[in-house]
């Protein structure tokens, strides 16, 4: 899938997740929290793309996510790249190919998901509104860019680097601690699982049994068959997916915002 359906699909998943703890576990966020949830998770619906560079020397190519911030987010999508190259030749059995790039390796596994929604929960319980303050800016800068592709690209890196800060600020300095910092790890987790789930519905698949070994293989692509997978890039997803996205984040933005306009007007919901 390609970087805005991506975003789109992180934004859907929260925004129904948190509708259905809301209707039917009375779990109510505030408009802030719910905000930068779906924010967090949007971007993080991207991050598993941050193995796949381009020409960090000329600020070009790369994946969504690697043009985010010019040509420091594509360093650091190379540093990725390789780094997760190297993991899939440490860990690679017989029948595992050749490969030039570690795109769709190691960030596109269910550890990874882990891993990340696990250190950002850590790192914001650690160092409080900082670590905060430095993973929104990233998330968020990423939900921008993939949300706002066509903006994004209009605006430049700069434009984008320096909303993300403000808002990043912003929302630190009013965030509760005690539901905020947990929530936010948890939707870096959800949306770079979400990344996954999109990958996996393409023809190319991805690992996401890694490291089990199936048939002399760590690095066992799973998709779905070709005949009902998605082409990246292609109609079905840009019109009919992102279509069905956008629908179910409003319906779902609806249902979460009506309960609290009907009491306002004395209304039974």
């Amino acid at each position: 899938m390609m970087g805005p359906s991506h975003a789109l699909s992180g934004a859907a998943v929260w925004l129904s997740g948190s509708w259905a703890l809301q209707h039917f576990y009375d779990y109510e966020q505030s408009p802030l929290a719910l905000a930068v949830g779906t924010a967090v998770c949007s971007g993080a619906a991207l991050l598993p793309d941050l193995d796949l560079s381009g020409k960090v020397t000329r600020n070009r190519g790369g994946a969504t996510v690697a043009r985010t911030f010019g040509v420091f987010s594509l360093f650091v999508a190379e540093v990725v790249e390789k780094i997760s190259l190297g993991v899939y030749y440490a860990t690679k059995l017989s029948r595992d190919p050749r490969r030039n790039n570690g795109h769709r390796t190691l960030t596109h596994t269910i550890p990874f998901t882990v891993l990340v929604g696990w250190g950002t929960t850590t790192l914001c319980a650690s160092y409080g509104k900082w670590a905060v303050i430095g993973i929104l800016f990233f998330m968020i800068g990423l939900a921008l860019r993939g949300l706002f592709d066509k903006w994004a690209e209009r605006a430049g890196w700069l434009i984008v680097t320096l909303v993300s800060a403000g808002a990043a600020s912003f929302t630190a300095a009013n965030l509760p601690g005690d539901r905020g910092y947990p929530m936010i790890g948890l939707a870096v987790g959800v949306g770079s699982f979400v990344h996954i789930i999109g990958d996996m519905i393409t023809r190319a698949g991805v690992p996401i049994l890694w490291p089990i070994p199936i048939k002399r293989r760590m690095w066992t692509p799973i998709s779905l068959p070709d005949r009902i997978a998605l082409r990246a890039g292609g109609k079905t997803e840009i019109v009919f997916v992102r279509t069905a996205l956008t629908v179910v984040s409003v319906l779902a933005t609806l249902g979460l915002v009506a309960p609290s306009v009907l009491q306002k007007f004395n209304l039974d919901i």
